[in-house]
């Protein structure tokens, strides 16, 4: 991937990056699933993506600095990790799926999760970003009591498809 982008503009620079249909989708699934294996990423995507375009899109994306490979040995899966430049589209993530709950078709089961993390506005999205870094990154997160902004995502989750 070239470091130049084909022109100044960072809207165009964010999309030599990410704009395909989907690397976003892949970092979705690392942030928000906790998928850092190839084969989980693949067996467990929604959309159903093929072997060998999550393989090129790690492989773009890791290139792009937004995710590290750990250097498996032979025989171990190798753990894709976030970086902080990964981290910090947990934003850009919300506002794209505010947007979607708004204007396209959806299920209650996917849906919830943006639902609380728009209605939890930036601290739950700060909160959220700290326990990515944490787990990704090894930095310890600010201390704080109730469950963490994960677990109030996954018993969402988990209480919209009882429902469903």
């Amino acid at each position: 991937m070239p470091d130049d982008p084909r022109s100044g503009c960072p809207i165009n620079a964010a999309i030599e990056v990410v704009g395909d249909r989907w690397s976003l989708l892949v970092l979705r699934d690392v942030m928000f699933g906790d998928r850092r294996h190839f084969r989980q990423l693949q067996s467990q995507s929604e959309e159903g993506i093929a072997s060998n375009i999550l393989a090129d899109r790690l492989r773009t994306l890791t290139e792009a600095g937004l995710l590290t490979r750990d250097s498996a040995g032979r025989g171990q899966r190798a753990t894709y990790s976030l970086t902080e430049a990964a981290i910090q589209l947990v934003p850009v993530l919300v506002a794209l799926g505010s947007w979607g709950l708004r204007h396209r078709p959806t299920t209650p089961e996917l849906r919830v999760r943006a639902e609380l993390l728009e209605a939890g506005g930036p601290p739950l999205w700060e909160e959220f970003m700290a326990e990515l870094r944490e787990r990704h990154l090894g930095i310890p997160r600010p201390g704080g009591g109730g469950p963490t902004a994960t677990e109030r995502l996954a018993a969402a989750y988990a209480e919209a498809v009882a429902r469903g």
